[in-house]
């Protein structure tokens, strides 16, 4: 009952669908919706690599053979949980407010989402498959850039410059969460013996001035800075969209 990793198509075909039922006899206690909210839970609560069809099946209190009637397998589990995940987000052309304004509440709900679902970095990673949910989030965002006079590549760029920076700034944050404190402590003291810190003065400044941001400081300020730098690109294209109405 193992999963082709390398053939995507029954994972899409879940995606999109097409779904495999039992034909005959009552109505079944499960669907594939429960399939994958349970799956949810139990990445929330345990972390992805706890997740197997056997841990989801007695979860919901079935015989593992039950799942792989509805589901065929891990691979096409996450599949699926990464799709539901991302349709937990608003979609950014209903927000309220100018792109820009947009942009700003996508990137917060996000950073939200990867903290409530932290699993979420670890999948994403690998090769994702695009689901309604996950399509309908890229139409939408692309629909928030309509009107900025960028093209459908600097659109596209855009998207993906925004997106990795949540995810790479959401990833520090929950690894640093999730840290051993008492391992960090020793670090701490370990290195107060063996370095000399006048060998990095800049570094002994900001450590003696007590900078040591937050997780959160971090992604705020980087977010108006990215935010910033897509302003620009969007400004320097506001003399073309004058001469095309003009």
């Amino acid at each position: 009952m193992s999963t082709d990793e390398t053939d995507p198509s029954r994972a899409l075909a879940l995606l999109w669908g097409v779904r495999d039922r039992p034909r005959r006899g009552p109505r079944p206690a499960l669907d594939v919706d429960r399939i994958v909210r349970a799956a949810i839970d139990i990445a929330d609560r345990e972390g992805v690599t706890a997740l197997s069809m056997r841990r989801v099946a007695t979860e919901l209190g079935v015989g593992t053979a039950s799942l792989y009637t509805y589901v065929p397998g891990r691979a096409e589990l996450i599949a699926l949980m990464l799709d539901a995940v991302a349709g937990y987000s608003s979609l950014p052309h209903t927000l309220p407010g100018d792109w820009r304004a947009k942009f700003q509440t996508w990137a917060r709900e996000d950073w939200a989402e990867f903290h409530r679902h932290p699993w979420v970095l670890q999948v994403v990673s690998g090769r994702v498959l695009p689901g309604p949910n996950l399509l309908a989030w890229y139409d939408s965002t692309l629909r928030v850039l309509a009107e900025t006079g960028l093209s459908e590549q600097e659109k596209l760029a855009v998207i993906e410059t925004l997106d990795g920076f949540v995810r790479g700034t959401a990833w520090t944050s929950v690894d640093r969460g999730a840290g051993d404190t008492a391992w960090a402590a020793k670090r701490d003291e370990a290195l107060a013996e063996l370095v000399n810190f006048d060998d990095y003065p800049a570094l002994a400044r900001a450590l003696l001035a007590g900078a040591d941001p937050s997780a959160a400081e971090t992604f705020e300020l980087g977010l108006q800075r990215v935010l910033d730098g897509i302003a620009t690109l969007i400004d320097a294209r506001a003399p073309s969209r004058g001469a095309e109405t003009g």
